[in-house]
């Protein structure tokens, strides 16, 4: 059973930085996507940034250059690089898996491709 503990958040300012963590447990397999996903009160959950198990990367629009999805395979955690953080990135930040690569536009157009889901962990940005 995979299991994923996030990590990190936090209340920044704006233009401030927070780095979140994804700790991955119970996966031996080759292949995966892994996800950030966030999820502003009263919005739909949205995919933020993705990476398969060959390091390829995504990002929404409304992110790229902000934000940077890295990964310490040797440690099975996921990270995501906030910077220069607006009152629009409040959000809860979910991290997801799924057992198989996908094109990051699929990674990041649909929940529905995950089967594994963290806690969340929540980020608060002021201006």
């Amino acid at each position: 059973q995979v299991q994923l503990v996030e990590s990190g958040g936090g209340s920044v300012q704006t233009g401030g930085s927070l780095r979140l963590s994804c700790a991955a447990s119970g996966y031996t397999g080759s292949s995966y996507q892994m996800s950030w996903f966030r999820q502003a009160p009263g919005k739909e959950r949205e995919g933020v940034a993705t990476i398969d198990s060959d390091g390829a990367t995504g990002y929404a629009d409304s992110v790229k250059g902000r934000f940077t999805i890295s990964q310490d395979s040797a440690k099975n955690i996921l990270y995501l690089q906030m910077n220069s953080l607006k009152p629009e990135d409040t959000a809860v930040y979910y991290c997801a898996a799924a057992l198989f690569r996908m094109t990051a536009i699929q990674a990041l157009g649909a929940r529905r491709w995950y089967n594994y889901w963290g806690q969340g962990t929540r980020v608060t940005v002021s201006s």
